[in-house]
């Protein structure tokens, strides 16, 4: 299996663009777990509350002790490593890149997609935001950037569906690390409960069950009812579900 991308450790920075509802949290704690791996948490969320206006819980202070400035984050994201020792793990929610937002820097970085089957992602989303859209779920801008990734690299980028990853973390992180070009750490695989200072100060709000987890949790098929009159939004998101599905990273076992 070819590594994705041509930077190689030290300094690696890894974009993973999820959708909301997709265990991007755990996957955060994991990446976190490893002694050589600094994570920063949804870092384009505050710039996403100001030029929306949204009135997502705890707008106003996430935009008071998170940096708004656009220009700004992505020079953080992307500039020179701190730390060249460092692994630099960049949780990111797709919906946050607005239409206006530019793109290209987004090649300086390894990126990787975390999708989740959408009869499955959707009424999930739809119960915490009532009134989600498809561009809220984050699949046309996942499907965006994963086109512009391979056409820029010439391969596709790694994806990972969350039924995969809960159902066998071990292959499915290591299938990923491979790509990435860095050595599994069994460190990945558990990591202690609660708050980090590298969560979002909307951690205590919006994780959940992510905050008390100590590993991945077992794999549960989703019982979740889809509410009345979204079968046409479930069926644009699993048009775009498809698009990406068939990249996605397999278990060896």
């Amino acid at each position: 299996m070819q590594p994705y991308g041509t930077m190689d450790p030290p300094g690696l920075r890894i974009a993973a663009w999820s959708g909301p509802r997709n265990i991007s949290t755990a996957l955060m704690r994991s990446f976190g777990a490893r002694a050589d791996v600094h994570v920063c948490d949804e870092p384009l969320y505050a710039h996403y509350l100001k030029a929306t206006g949204l009135p997502h819980p705890m707008a106003a202070q996430i935009q008071e002790q998170h940096e708004c400035d656009l220009d700004k984050v992505i020079q953080w994201l992307t500039g020179p490593s701190e730390n060249s020792s460092e692994i630099f793990y960049q949780k990111h929610m797709a919906h946050h890149l607005l239409d206006d937002m530019p793109r290209d820097w987004v090649g300086s970085l390894r990126n990787v997609f975390l999708i989740r089957e959408p009869r499955a992602m959707l009424p999930s989303l739809l119960q915490i935001i009532p009134g989600s859209g498809l561009m809220d779920t984050g699949l046309p801008q996942q499907v965006e950037l994963f086109d512009q990734e391979t056409q820029r690299t010439g391969s596709p980028p790694p994806v990972i569906d969350s039924a995969d990853l809960l159902r066998n973390p071990r292959d499915i992180l290591g299938a990923l690390c491979e790509v990435l070009g860095i050595g599994f750490d069994e460190a990945m695989l558990s990591w202690p409960r609660g708050t980090r200072p590298t969560d979002g100060c909307w951690a205590e709000a919006w994780y959940g069950n992510a905050l008390d987890s100590t590993g991945f949790a077992p794999y549960r098929q989703s019982v979740a009812t889809l509410p009345d009159g979204q079968e046409e939004l479930l069926a644009q998101c699993e048009e775009l579900y498809e698009l990406l599905a068939p990249h996605r990273l397999r278990s060896q076992s």
